[in-house]
């Protein structure tokens, strides 16, 4: 068993300006309500001061645990950094911004303490964002469910506490491009849905522009799903039997008419047509090789410049080999 009850993970890109808010915010809330916490700052290769800052706060408080990586490898990777590091029975994840509000961990404990192994916050409100954000996200969401064979929650982001078992399990999952939240449905164990209502982002700016977005959309459809190679294989058997009435039409006008020379426009479009079916389903199956590249290559997920910890070693947290069997 652990000495420490709770960590709470929290991934920082240029979060300078929010920082110290969102530590007041986690200590007033966890101070008294929880046995014992750690808050596991991750620095995924901030370019401002966050790092200075996070450096204060772990001088301040001997709650801190600071991770830095040795460059920016993204928010998926900067969060599995932290589940790496962090020590807790249990292991919430939020960001820094707090749009996730603090108070919600401690109900979410609450449902860990009556025996489930993951509890994921459901948006049931996002103040302070753009019609276009939460359509997207409204859409992508049920998209992915209806493709992936893996049932996903509707409207829940990283946002979650997970039991050290689900966490141990989810370490063992070594993929490089990650998309958490459809990762810690897929491990299954108990899971219920908490509904809580976003606030706006205490400041800074959002660091998931449309680029980022479109990126971890793609990896989720890709990583959990072979439907986009099966609607290769539908185009293929389409355009084979399109293209099987194209030869009987020019066989019945070449045998039974004299009009056998004509047919270029129909020439044209049918090589249109099927030339970009063929760059579709080429780009698809390029997506998927290109994954599979990643992927034999073994890097690690991250690299860690340093960290602040006040144990005798820095070192990832012990971690069960859940794989094992009597």
């Amino acid at each position: 068993m652990s000495s420490c009850q709770l960590s709470v993970v929290v991934p920082c890109f240029n979060e300078q300006e929010v920082l110290r808010a969102c530590h007041e915010s986690l200590t007033r809330v966890l101070t008294g309500a929880v046995l014992s916490y750690e808050i596991v700052y991750v620095n995924d290769g901030s370019r401002d001061e966050t790092l200075e800052v996070l450096r204060g706060l772990y001088e301040a408080d001997e709650h801190v645990k600071v991770v830095d990586l040795a460059r920016n490898f993204g928010h998926q990777r900067a969060v599995s950094a932290g589940l790496e590091y962090a020590e807790g029975d249990a292991v919430a994840i939020m960001d820094a911004d707090l749009q996730d509000p603090p108070e919600v961990l401690l109900q979410m404990l609450e449902r860990w303490k009556s025996g489930y192994e993951v509890v994921y916050g459901v948006r049931a409100a996002r103040r302070g964002e753009s019609w276009f954000k939460l359509a997207t996200a409204r859409w992508f969401y049920r998209i992915l469910n209806g493709l992936s064979e893996t049932p996903i929650p509707v409207d829940a982001g990283d946002f979650r506490l997970l039991d050290r078992r689900a966490v141990d399990a989810l370490l063992r999952m070594k993929e490089q491009h990650r998309l958490l939240r459809a990762m810690s449905s897929w491990i299954g164990y108990r899971q219920y849905g908490l509904e809580y209502e976003r606030a706006p982002r205490a400041a800074g700016v959002t660091k998931y522009p449309l680029r980022k977005m479109l990126a971890l959309a793609v990896d989720g459809v890709l990583s959990f799903t072979v439907v986009p190679l099966r609607f290769v294989s539908v185009m293929g058997l389409l355009t084979a039997l399109l293209a099987s009435f194209g030869i009987l039409y020019a066989l019945v006008l070449r045998l039974f008419t004299r009009i056998w020379v004509p047919g270029w426009t129909l020439l044209f479009i049918a090589m249109l047509f099927l030339g970009g079916i063929q760059m579709v389903s080429i780009g698809i199956v390029g997506e998927y090789i290109g994954r599979i590249y990643t992927e034999v290559k073994r890097r690690p997920l991250f690299l860690v410049r340093e960290v602040l910890s006040r144990r005798a070693k820095a070192e990832p947290a012990p971690r069960a080999d859940i794989g094992s069997h009597a």
